[in-house]
Parts: C-alpha cells; sequence; structure tokens
C-alpha cells in the first residue's frame, strides 16, 4: 500500500515535466522567425500586352529558362489551371500565351480575352 502514492507521485512528477517542456517548446516554436513553406507565384495583374519577364513570372522560371524547362513549366501550371480542371478560361489562355512567348513563338501579346 505505500508503493502507491509513491507511483502516484512520480506520475505526477512525470507530467509535469512533460508539460513544463511542452510549454517551453510551444514557446520557442512560436518565436522562431516565419519562413515561407509555399513557393511563391506571380502575384497582380496581367499587363496589357505581355513582356517576356511576365511570362517567365507566370510560368515560374527564368527569361533564359531552357525551351524543355519551358514546357515543363507550361505543363505543371496548365494542369492546376486548366478550364477542364474547374480553372479558368481566361487564366489558361494566359498561360499559353506566356508558354508563346517564351518559346518565342509570337511577338506580342494576342490574348483572346
Amino acid at each position: 500500500m505505500a508503493a502507491t502514492p509513491l507511483i502516484a507521485g512520480i506520475a505526477i512528477a512525470t507530467v509535469a515535466y512533460a508539460g513544463k517542456y511542452s510549454i517551453q517548446a510551444w514557446n520557442a516554436f512560436k518565436a522562431r522567425p516565419p519562413t515561407v513553406r509555399m513557393r511563391k507565384f506571380y502575384e497582380g495583374g496581367f499587363q496589357p500586352t505581355m513582356t517576356r519577364r511576365e511570362a517567365a513570372l507566370i510560368l515560374g522560371v527564368r527569361e533564359s529558362t531552357a525551351m524543355e524547362k519551358v514546357r515543363e513549366a507550361h505543363r505543371r501550371v496548365m494542369v492546376a489551371n486548366h478550364p477542364d480542371a474547374g480553372g479558368s478560361h481566361y487564366l489558361a489562355s494566359k498561360i499559353n500565351e506566356a508558354k508563346d512567348m517564351m518559346l518565342r513563338k509570337t511577338k506580342g501579346g494576342g490574348s483572346a480575352f
């Protein structure tokens, strides 16, 4: 019978130390500087005539990216924004226009919208 209060005391002490550690860990977690975990995509409206810089921002590539990388980026962005999957026709046309601009198929923007 004397062992029961001892076991209860050890259990309470263990819970107290675990709670103290949890509070310290939570405060350290809250105090850390914020980090960007998501990839930053192009934000903002579109220019009246698409530029090469804007096309690169839309696709998430550099202006000097190889054609194969542009095609991969176009596919990745179109999968996320395709009209058949609930995306916007306007955005799809802008993404296609950006791909054409990066692959040098067009001289200037000529969006259907």
